[in-house]
């Protein structure tokens, strides 16, 4: 970390983690002394005597243990009972609420972007934002605004080995098939028609990332761990990419999370603490900040194999300008306060978040992407 002075060395950089299927908030920062908690979950409950403790009444999952060392110097934000009114339990709604910043009609613009756009107005750079992954995250998706999406770094993107023109196309079908129906034909045409050539013009610029990265840090072999690498390759690639986001998928732990769960963890945890050390080792984690979210925690009372869908989760803002703490309230536990008589009710909504990242960290006004004005926190260093 720099010394006194805090402001980045180059233009600040976010990276978007989303764990797909609603991670268990609750297994995550564990209200471990609380009886309800215990009584609750006799199956998927983690024992008082196994918990790493934050403080004399939370603590982090023993399997997250990379995380609460982070936790421990200073650059773990825990946002807690992160949601919005009215939750839905549905996987695909609730994302589209997350991605969209739109709870009650459903969006046609992703929240990210329309930060592209903001960042990257007059399209100079195909790279200003670059998904490691499959497709195209509703979150990222505006029609005219290009956005780079990659499968990995050696097999490259939403096009990936396709040669000639009738390869392509039917690609492009493929791809307007998956998200006519959220968006409309005439949107994804659209941005099919502007940004399908932009993408790619990106694979030749990207190619170039993985030959230029050295490293001593070595990266686990499961899948978040070798995107969160992807994303430390581009970033120090230096292609002026401001706006990174990748997946990890799992989470939907109905049955078996008493097994599941902690191996989701322990991966995510390490990969973040590999890929923060690995942009520390090159002087470049000074002006890179991540947030870790997912589209809805799950129910107080266990159904004696796993969790089902629920409502306020948890967040982490997470890098070296973070002020490490708990921010927001932890949900009551009073069974008096439970939403819908049984799930935890969230106390921050999570525009008043993403707004906290764009104008306290990418210095972009929020109103207009998130959709007015929303409680925010002050998780960075001054």
């Amino acid at each position: 970390m720099a010394g006194n002075d805090m402001t980045p060395k180059k233009p600040p950089v976010l990276v978007v983690v989303q764990l797909s299927g609603g991670n268990d908030f609750m297994n995550t920062i564990i209200p471990y002394t609380a009886g309800v908690y215990h009584d609750n979950r006799p199956t998927v409950g983690i024992p008082q005597d196994q918990v790493l403790p934050i403080n004399d009444t939370l603590a982090f999952h023993p399997s997250a243990a990379p995380l609460k060392e982070m936790f421990d110097d200073g650059s773990v934000a825990i946002i807690q009972g992160i949601g919005y009114p009215n939750s839905s339990r549905s996987h695909f709604r609730a994302m589209d609420i997350w991605h969209t910043c739109e709870p009650v009609e459903v969006g046609t613009e992703g929240w990210l972007g329309k930060v592209t756009r903001e960042l990257d107005s007059d399209q100079n750079n195909v790279l200003t934002t670059v998904n490691l992954g499959r497709g195209l995250p509703r979150a990222l998706a505006v029609p005219g605004v290009p956005i780079t999406s990659v499968g990995n770094l050696e097999n490259y993107g939403l096009m990936t080995g396709i040669d000639g023109r009738t390869q392509r196309d039917q690609a492009l079908n493929i791809f307007k098939s998956m998200y006519a129906p959220a968006v409309g034909a005439g949107p994804v045409a659209e941005y099919l028609a502007r940004t399908g050539l932009d993408v790619l013009k990106g694979a030749d610029v990207l190619k170039t990332a993985p030959a230029s990265y050295q490293s001593t840090v070595e990266y686990a072999a499961n899948p978040i761990a070798q995107n969160l690498r992807d994303v430390a390759r581009v970033h120090l690639a230096d292609l002026g990419t401001r706006i990174f986001y990748t997946s990890h998928g799992g989470y939907d732990t109905h049955s078996n999370e008493v097994p599941t769960h902690p191996g989701l963890l322990r991966d995510l945890s390490g990969a973040i603490m590999d890929f923060f050390q690995d942009l520390k080792d090159h002087d470049t984690g000074d002006e890179v900040t991540m947030l870790v979210f997912t589209e809805f925690g799950r129910r107080i009372k266990d159904n004696a194999s796993g969790t089902d869908h629920g409502s306020g989760g948890g967040a982490f803002i997470i890098g070296p300008r973070v002020k490490g703490g708990l921010y927001a309230e932890y949900p009551s536990l009073d069974q008096a306060q439970w939403e819908n008589g049984e799930d935890l009710k969230h106390t921050i909504d999570f525009r008043g978040i993403y707004a906290t990242l764009l104008e306290q960290w990418l210095q972009i006004d929020a109103a207009n992407i998130v959709g007015g004005g929303f409680e925010q926190v002050h998780p960075f260093r001054n």
